[in-house]
């Protein structure tokens, strides 16, 4: 836990000029609202190229990235499954090119392991081969397989063909969120856990923020001023975003499961079913950590409670996975699998939507400059992360 009010400065005090009588407890150049992986990443942006600034990172939680960044599959993706023009793409893409120049120049642990995008039929092998040729377009490496080749390079799997995508990966996202925890810290800037914003009110060069230490409102309130607002909040970036602009945005919650697998069973890639039309998910699919524990997940069902971490085991739920799974490796025992864990992904689509990309915008069309709103960041939230960072430090006007 953080206690707000012992967080240090390293920058000059601000200029006081507030449109309220209210004053602040302290003053900072950056606030970012939000320490799972996209917040953290925006705050290693601002104190590594605005060092002489003051910046905090706040969030409710005793623990960075105790939400959506800790509670996914872990993977590099690609950056060929989303609309051309997207900012899912372009930002994944680049997010992927960031962090393999990052990696090797640190203690993280990734492994470029490669994915294999199977099809069951010759209608999935025509969208295989239209992926194919988009990440051609992309200039991401994909390779069509025939499915002797596939079932050669992985036993275990059925595929009448599938796409290689070497350039997938998997990585350790804890050990990255601690790394760029530890680079916010040595920049100089200052992480304040335990702490919920319950208003925003616009001043005349900035913000003031109130923050309740602990999250539930029975302790401390601190008023912070802050010349710029980031709203990287995840699950409740719409409530955030909301208190200054009543009712804009509306989020859903996509909880997906994931099964653990203990049979012995050896995998060289991670393997993907071809996925669902409406791209609400990639499907059930097979991923690895780099303890080499193979879970098979996520699915996805929308639900009213974001703090809803449950893990149904009943009968019908183990059924719908295990036929999803033996769809591609018809091998498995149903009988290892084991209910593991489950996340949440905020999704600006609703049940039965169609494709919805990343909303990322400073909200000075309605008269807020300097406030940034990241809504729906969802999956390829963790590789597109870096690339977020770079994208939203790009709007911050010089």
């Amino acid at each position: 836990m953080f206690p707000l009010r012992l967080i240090k400065h390293n920058a000059p005090q601000l200029r006081r000029a507030f449109s309220t009588t209210k004053k602040p407890d302290m003053e900072v150049d950056n606030i970012v609202i939000g320490a799972g992986v996209v917040g953290l990443a925006i705050g290693e942006k601002l104190t590594t190229k605005r060092s002489s600034e003051t910046t905090i990172i706040i969030d409710k939680n005793k623990r960075c990235g105790e939400e959506t960044s800790a509670r996914n599959s872990e993977v590099i993706h690609a950056g060929i499954y989303y609309p051309e023009d997207s900012l899912k793409t372009q930002l994944c893409i680049r997010g992927k090119e960031l962090l393999y120049d990052l990696l090797p120049r640190t203690n993280i642990p990734y492994n470029m392991i490669g994915k294999l995008v199977v099809a069951q039929t010759q209608d999935q092998h025509s969208y295989l081969q239209e992926l194919h040729e988009k990440s051609n377009k992309l200039g991401v490496e994909t390779h069509i397989l025939p499915g002797d080749q596939v079932i050669a390079m992985e036993p275990e799997v059925a595929a009448h063909a599938a796409l290689l995508s070497p350039s997938t990966g998997i990585i350790d996202s804890h050990g990255f969120m601690d790394y760029l925890e530890q680079k916010i810290t040595g920049n100089g800037g200052d992480i304040g856990l335990y702490t919920s914003v319950t208003s925003i009110q616009a001043t005349q060069d900035g913000y003031l923020v109130d923050l309740a230490t602990p999250p539930d409102g029975s302790g401390d309130i601190t008023t912070v001023f802050s010349r710029r607002v980031f709203n990287s909040a995840g699950l409740h970036a719409d409530k955030v975003s909301n208190l200054l602009l009543r009712d804009r945005y509306k989020l859903y919650y996509g909880r997906g499961i994931y099964y653990a697998y203990n049979g012995p069973i050896k995998v060289n890639h991670l393997i993907y079913p071809c996925p669902a039309k409406n791209l609400a998910g990639l499907g059930t699919h097979l991923t690895v950590d780099m303890a080499d524990k193979i879970k098979f997940g996520p699915d996805i069902n929308y639900i009213d409670n974001p703090y809803d971490y449950n893990v149904p085991d009943d009968t019908e739920n183990r059924q719908r996975f295990v036929e999803a799974i033996q769809s591609f490796m018809p091998h498995i025992n149903p009988d290892k699998l084991h209910p593991d864990y489950a996340g949440i992904r905020p999704k600006i689509a609703g049940p039965g939507e169609s494709f919805k990309d990343f909303l990322i915008k400073e909200e000075k069309q309605d008269g807020y400059k300097n406030f940034f709103s990241l809504i729906g960041i969802e999956s390829p939230g963790l590789t597109s992360s870096l690339a977020i960072a770079e994208y939203v430090y790009n709007l911050i006007e010089k």
